[in-house]
């Protein structure tokens, strides 16, 4: 059986299990410490982050890009039918918003009100380009559920949880970005692909005493190391 080796609040990782759950594909999964990585976890990933997925066969594979185009060739595909275009375009629209997890990691994590607003102004512009993209929905490309959704999907459950927990809306602006939210949490693919304590851990982390949208209007806390090291995700 495919195991995955994650920590428990990495994005990440949350977009590979997704697409495990959305594929219904069985697997195992084992959580580490970012900050004791044990030395087995070290010698099968060359960076030394998560996630790392390990085949039926007992291959390491590394880098939740690489582990995604594994999974869709060796499961059948989310939708079906897809030209090497619109194949090459969905995993454009993917990039953009895996390579932002870190950018939302930041601005979660921001110790003051001015940092969070320079934060989230450079998060907005990401939402701003899905706001434009977005057709009838429900999901992105409309009534399918796609690798695009997957890809999407830690930001969206993310920012629904800061808003929650907070009151704090990352998304406020952007009327189809946040129905399409809606319909992503509507599937329980959010839930299903993190263990039952990560609200909890997540929130522990993120809105803690040190940080704005936690309740503290003027840490002194350095809190950029956290989400520069991949501690936080």
């Amino acid at each position: 059986m495919i195991k995955v080796v994650s920590f428990k609040i990495c994005p990440f990782v949350q977009r590979v299990t997704a697409l495990l759950e959305a594929k219904e594909i069985p697997y195992e999964i084992e959580y580490i410490s970012l900050n004791d990585k044990p030395q087995w976890f070290l010698d099968i990933s060359p960076t030394g982050q998560v996630p790392v997925l390990i085949t039926d066969s007992g291959e390491a594979l590394f880098e939740s890009d690489a582990i995604v185009e594994y999974l869709n060739e060796i499961a059948p595909p989310l939708e079906s039918g897809l030209t090497p275009e619109q194949r090459a375009r969905d995993r454009a629209w993917s990039y953009q918003a895996a390579k932002n997890y870190l950018l939302q990691c930041s601005a979660q994590r921001s110790k003051d009100e001015q940092t969070l607003a320079e934060r989230n102004e450079k998060l907005s512009k990401v939402f701003e380009r899905a706001e434009k993209a977005l057709g009838q929905g429900p999901y992105f490309k409309g009534a399918t559920l796609s690798n695009v959704d997957i890809a999407w999907l830690p930001l969206l459950h993310r920012a629904a949880i800061i808003k929650a927990r907070s009151g704090y809306d990352f998304i406020l602006d952007y009327p189809k970005v946040k129905a399409w939210q809606t319909a992503i949490l509507n599937t329980g693919l959010p839930e299903k692909s993190v263990p039952e304590d990560f609200e909890k851990l997540f929130t522990d982390f993120y809105l803690s005493e040190n940080t704005f949208l936690g309740g503290n209007k003027a840490s002194t806390h350095n809190l950029d190391n956290s989400c520069a090291n991949g501690s936080c995700c």
